[in-house]
């Protein structure tokens, strides 16, 4: 990098002290490419080094300062002039001078609060990243690097069960039942239905896992629906009917079986499986910017072609079930604790954690 043929050309680079052992993790850009980053967690350790190197060893580089900056920001997609900074941290690494040889500087950003997941989505990104900027009077060189980090949370102590009911009076009367209302990011959604009255010819019916992200305050408030998961329950109406020895039943075609027997009254079971899908814990009023919420959302189509849904919102949330060596004492409490008194969606900052420590 030049500046207008004045001054010394000079290459940047931040690397991490534990690059070699620490995971990385993929990671959405906004162009929808996935990317893997190094992967941190709320209160752990950000050290390293900002490399520099002069590519003609003859000349000197003048500069007013060295610095490097950690960051976590907020961009809104429609105000991307404005990036709003919920963690800004800076280390002086050099005094105004000039700098005559190849050097590295040390840096470390001890036990850094990090309280919201790395997001990319419609309209918002949520980023954390290490700046290094060398200022000087025509232009600054400036270097980035982005991180990824995940929040891990933990158990519910509450997590009751979710029960749905989808009708219309003399026609239809069908009952959902979940076995809980907040998942963690593997898991499996196990439920029933119930089909009680069915009137009308229904060719298809699925569940969709909607993810809604919400931006923005007041007048200026943007959502934003993605479909995530479609799971078929049918396909063809549910035909009541009778066979001897066992009473009403309902008759239907389904993805398993070209046709599907249920006696009256029981149910057909659902067993949906998180992990192959492509979700973020629930995010719930970011820095007051942006909202993640996820929804069940149960949809049936009848044969004239109308639609009826019913939708009811589901937590999600990563359990911290894995932990590393490399991380620091207050991340592995955290990780480990995943059984303790927090609530969920909750996040320890590093002097409860130490708090948490001291009094065992």
């Amino acid at each position: 990098m030049s500046f207008f043929g004045f001054g010394q050309s000079v290459e940047v680079e931040i690397l991490l002290n534990d690059a070699e052992s620490r995971k990385r993790a993929e990671h959405k850009t906004e162009d929808g490419k996935k990317e893997k980053y190094f992967l941190f967690y709320d209160g752990e350790t950000v050290s390293g080094k900002v490399s520099l190197a002069l590519k003609n060893p003859n000349k000197r580089l003048e500069h007013q300062g060295i610095k490097i900056e950690f960051i976590g920001q907020i961009e809104l997609y429609y105000d991307r002039g404005n990036h709003h900074e919920f963690v800004s941290l800076v280390k002086d690494l050099a005094r105004p001078g000039e700098i005559t040889q190849s050097q590295a500087f040390d840096f470390e950003f001890t036990h850094v609060e990090k309280p919201y997941e790395s997001y990319t989505g419609q309209n918002v990104k949520l980023r954390y990243f290490l700046r290094a900027t060398i200022s000087r009077r025509l232009n600054d060189v400036v270097k980035e690097m982005d991180i990824v980090v995940h929040t891990l949370s933990t158990y519910p102590e509450l997590n009751s069960s979710i029960k749905m009911e989808v009708g219309i009076e003399d026609c239809l009367h069908i009952e959902f039942e979940y076995n809980k209302s907040k998942y963690h990011l593997k898991d499996v959604i196990v439920g029933k239905i119930y089909f009680l009255l069915v009137r009308i010819k229904i060719k298809h019916m699925e569940i969709d896992i909607i993810k809604r992200e919400t931006t923005g305050t007041g007048p200026n408030v943007y959502h934003e629906n993605d479909t995530i998961a479609k799971y078929e329950i049918m396909d063809g109406a549910p035909v009541r009917g009778t066979t001897e020895g066992t009473g009403h039943q309902w008759k239907w075609s389904s993805p398993i079986s070209t046709e599907l027997v249920l006696n009256w009254g029981e149910s057909i079971p659902i067993r949906l499986f998180l992990a192959g899908y492509e979700l973020t814990p629930t995010m719930r009023d970011i820095n007051k910017k942006f909202s993640v919420r996820y929804y069940l959302n149960l949809v049936l189509i009848d044969e004239e072609e109308r639609r009826y849904f019913k939708q009811q919102e589901v937590v999600l949330w990563r359990k911290g079930d894995i932990v590393r060596k490399s991380m620091s004492h207050q991340a592995a409490i955290a990780s480990q604790r995943f059984e303790g008194t927090a609530s969920l969606g909750e996040v320890r900052t590093p002097s409860q954690l130490s708090d948490n420590n001291s009094r065992q």
